[in-house]
């Protein structure tokens, strides 16, 4: 599916979209697993390492990372920025330090406006910053079950 996902989006995002991906797998600790979910490319905390799945939908692998291009920008969705303060202070501050352009995010959705403004060595800090032990951690620290 993901395939048809990258030949269906605009011209203008498919080279950064890949490049995103590329990154992410390149630097996302082991554990995680690459699957498409939600109508996107996640990656998750499989059922064999977190048999409760996600809360919402217990038999679904617990989601983590996200990428997703949109009508107006390339997306990254990372609960683990949503989750741990820490690690969204640490974000903001190295964004700022490294871009030129303003910070436009969400709760968990880091949006690119522009291709030419992605910061990919940011990105892959990011991911390497969380693993898969510690997103369950901080998940079941946070959900109400």
């Amino acid at each position: 599916m993901i395939e048809t996902y990258i030949e269906q989006m605009e011209d203008k995002w498919r080279d950064a979209y890949i490049s995103l991906v590329e990154t992410v797998d390149a630097n996302l600790p082991e554990g995680f697993e690459k699957t498409d979910q939600y109508n996107m490319l996640n990656y998750v905390v499989p059922l064999s390492t977190y048999p409760p799945g996600y809360h919402c939908t217990p038999n679904t692998p617990l989601p983590f990372l996200a990428i997703a291009a949109q009508k107006r920008h390339l997306a990254i969705y990372h609960m683990g920025i949503y989750a741990d303060p820490q690690l969204l202070a640490w974000f903001e501050k190295e964004y700022a330090k490294r871009v030129p352009t303003k910070l436009n995010m969400g709760k968990s959705c880091i949006r690119f406006t522009s291709t030419k403004h992605i910061p990919f060595d940011l990105i892959a800090e990011l991911v390497q910053k969380m693993t898969p032990e510690r997103w369950v951690q901080l998940y079941e620290q946070n959900v109400k079950r």
